[in-house]
């Protein structure tokens, strides 16, 4: 379908194409590129027209234009201009100047963020580490600069939402319509300037089934170490939107096999050397992207716990196994599994804690008492945690009726809740809860003996 989608829509584009072209960037006209801008944000329309308004040049750019060429919808829209960060932030009301290595303006409009930034100057002379890493880039430059800038072709294209037309600077449509992903300017030294380029290189060709064109991809495996190099936290960022594409296992297939995800996802690996650990890995996931591909949000707790699951569940059985409370055993096996993947590359503390949550309400589910139950529904994660067991029904971990009926309750409004409590059997003595159901039934026989010692001694 996207393959299709794709085609028809560049298709259209390259038509005039086949005549001699003339130099400098190709223009496509509202009839050529079939952009409705009523899918442009109205919020990048307004910056654009503001900063016009005012003299100046304004875009909206990159992955937004890409999106909307290819039927796809934007997750956000960014805006480009030869206006200064100084010049952009005193024409509207919330506007703040970020950054340290590339200073831009983030102009707000309740939710939505416009990330305005100024046109870049060449790379020459840029502050660069010992790899080639740019650590500074405040210099500004002109429309023409910017696009050489941009890191693959199918991200240089400019829209102008105030005459509808695009402009296309390195062939990012003919790309577009050839399905690859293609840097611009030579790959060694654009994925030094910025290792992460190797991982939207990936996410690119995932996202569009396309592959990386051969140039640009020769590079990435003797690159692949200058990953460790990137901060974490924009390796956080730029794993999170490898994960949220819609296309997570297809994205984890290539990184592994260009070299780059033991630093981005170290647990995938040891998941899937564990009994069913791929199988679970990929029915996670493709859950994950059948949410994304319809538009509907996904928690990174929730993805993350998913990762890694079953390296929590291998130690809580082995502690289990040795006569450990099963809370307990969850606890230190979930302490362990963190510990040991904060190491490699820390989950931020947030997530931690949603990712605990949803994990120790899981044996929960199986011995709660009905009195109990009402308190569990009112937990923040406790939608979160029927989805997961959902997922463990799935790869037969547990009972698919039970989990069911917990799927069932959170579907449920107060009156049909109350019900369904109502008629509950009791909880039983599942694995995860056999101790206390032990302790219970030796608590009786003891009580039993007593009794029955008092009515001889009675008699």
């Amino acid at each position: 379908m996207l393959k299709r989608t794709i085609k028809t829509f560049v298709d259209r584009l390259l038509k005039p194409a086949k005549s001699a072209r003339p130099k400098g960037p190709r223009r496509y006209t509202r009839e050529e590129h079939g952009i409705d801008r009523r899918l442009v944000s109205r919020h990048a329309i307004k910056v654009c027209e503001v900063l016009n308004h005012e003299g100046y040049q304004a875009y909206v750019v990159g992955g937004a234009v890409r999106d909307l060429l290819v039927g796809l919808e934007p997750k956000d829209f960014d805006v480009a201009t030869n206006a200064t960060p100084e010049q952009i932030r005193p024409l509207f009301r919330r506007a703040r100047i970020i950054g340290r290595r590339f200073r831009l303006v983030h102009v707000v409009f309740g939710q939505e963020i416009i990330e305005t930034s100024t046109f870049r100057a060449d790379d020459s002379g840029k502050q660069t580490d010992e790899h080639g890493r740019i650590l500074r880039d405040n210099e500004y430059g002109t429309i023409e600069d910017d696009a050489a800038r941009r890191d693959f072709t199918l991200n240089a294209l400019y829209y102008d939402p105030l005459t509808e037309t695009v402009i296309d600077y390195h062939n990012g449509v003919a790309d577009l319509k050839d399905r690859q992903v293609r840097i611009i300017g030579d790959a060694e030294t654009r994925y030094r300037e910025d290792p992460v380029r190797m991982l939207r290189a990936v996410r690119f060709a995932s996202k569009l089934d396309a592959t990386i064109e051969p140039t640009t991809d020769a590079p990435i495996r003797s690159l692949s170490r200058l990953i460790e190099n990137v901060p974490e936290s924009r390796l956080a960022d730029e794993t999170l939107k490898l994960l949220n594409c819609g296309h997570a296992m297809d994205c984890i297939q290539r990184l592994q096999a260009l070299g780059l995800h033991s630093k981005l996802l170290p647990m995938v690996e040891p998941v899937q050397r564990l009994p069913g650990g791929s199988e679970f890995l990929d029915m996670a996931l493709a859950r994950t992207d059948t949410r994304v591909r319809a538009g509907k949000s996904v928690s990174p707790s929730f993805i993350y716990a998913c990762l890694l699951w079953k390296l929590v569940k291998q130690e809580w059985d082995r502690r289990s196994a040795q006569d450990m409370h099963p809370q307990q055993a969850l606890l230190e096996a979930a302490d362990l599994i963190l510990e040991k993947q904060s190491r490699i590359m820390p989950i931020q503390k947030r997530f931690q804690s949603d990712m605990r949550e949803i994990w120790f309400m899981q044996p929960r589910f199986e011995r709660i008492a009905n009195r109990a139950i009402w308190r569990m529904t009112e937990q923040p994660r406790f939608r979160a945690a029927v989805d997961f067991l959902q997922l463990r029904a799935e790869a037969k971990e547990i009972d698919s009726v039970q989990a069911q009926w917990w799927m069932d309750l959170a579907d449920a409004g107060d009156e049909e809740r109350s019900a369904m409590i109502a008629v509950r059997k009791p909880a039983g003595t599942a694995a995860t809860g056999s101790r206390s159901g032990q302790r219970r039934t030796r608590r009786r026989r003891s009580n039993a003996k007593r009794s029955n010692s008092a009515g001889a001694n009675e008699s």
